[in-house]
C-alpha cells in the first residue's frame, strides 16, 4: 500500500511541475546536464523530487514482492514450479532493485548541480555531462524489460488458462529465457551512447 500512495504522491509531484516557472523541460530522457541552457527555478526540482518518490515507491514494491516469493512460497512449489507470472515479476524486482538506485543517484547529483555548486556534470569544474547518460541508461534499457517481462508472463497465464492446460509446453525454457533476459538487459546500454561517442579503448 505504501507503494502505491508513494507513486500517487509522486505523480502529483510530477503533475506540479508543470505548472512551476514555465514548466519542467527534461523531456524524457532528462538531459539537461547536456543543454546549453539552464533552467532555474522550482520545476525541475519539482519533477526530480517527484522522480525520487515513485523511485523509492517502486523500490518498496519490488523489495515486498521478492521477499514475499523467497519467504511465503509454499515449501511444496519449487522454483520450477512456479507460474511463469510469479517468475516474471519476480525477475522484474530484480531489475527494479538494480537500476532505480542508480537513476536515483544520478538525479540527486543533478540535484546537487542545481542547488548546492557541486561539479558532478558541470566541465568547467571537472565534472563530465556523458556521466548522466551513463547513468540515466544504466536504468533506461533494463526499464524496457522491467516494462515487457510482467506483460511476458501475463499472456503466459492468458494462453494457459484459455488452453485448458495444467502447465505450459516449454515453461522451462521459457523461465531461462525471461531469466538471461533479465541479466543480459542489465549489461548491455552503451548503444544509446553512439550519438555522444565512446572512446575506442572504452571499458565498462
Amino acid at each position: 500500500a505504501l507503494s502505491f500512495w508513494l507513486t500517487f504522491v509522486a505523480l502529483l509531484m510530477v503533475y506540479q511541475s508543470f505548472f512551476i516557472g514555465g514548466g519542467a523541460g527534461g523531456s524524457w530522457t532528462f538531459y539537461p546536464p547536456l543543454s546549453v541552457e539552464g533552467q532555474p527555478g522550482m520545476s525541475m526540482d519539482c519533477m526530480i523530487l517527484g522522480l525520487h518518490t515513485v523511485g523509492i515507491g517502486s523500490l518498496l514494491g519490488a523489495i515486498n514482492f521478492m521477499v514475499t516469493t523467497q519467504n511465503m512460497r509454499l515449501t511444496a512449489v519449487t522454483l520450477d514450479q512456479m507460474s511463469m507470472f510469479v517468475w516474471t515479476s519476480y525477475l522484474t524486482s530484480f531489475l527494479l532493485i538494480l537500476s532505480v538506485p542508480v537513476l536515483a543517484g544520478s538525479l540527486l547529483f543533478l540535484l546537487f548541480d542545481r542547488n548546492f555548486n557541486s561539479s558532478f556534470y558541470d566541465t568547467k569544474s571537472g565534472g563530465s555531462p556523458l556521466l548522466f547518460q551513463h547513468l540515466f541508461w544504466f536504468f533506461g534499457h533494463p526499464e524496457v524489460y522491467i516494462i515487457i517481462l510482467p506483460a511476458f508472463g501475463i499472456i503466459s497465464e492468458a494462453v494457459l488458462f484459455l488452453t485448458d492446460k495444467e502447465r505450459l509446453f516449454g515453461q522451462v525454457s521459457m523461465t531461462f529465457a525471461s531469466i538471461w533476459i533479465a541479466i543480459l538487459g542489465t549489461s548491455v546500454w552503451g548503444h544509446h551512447m553512439y550519438t555522444a561517442g565512446l572512446d575506442i579503448d572504452t571499458r565498462t
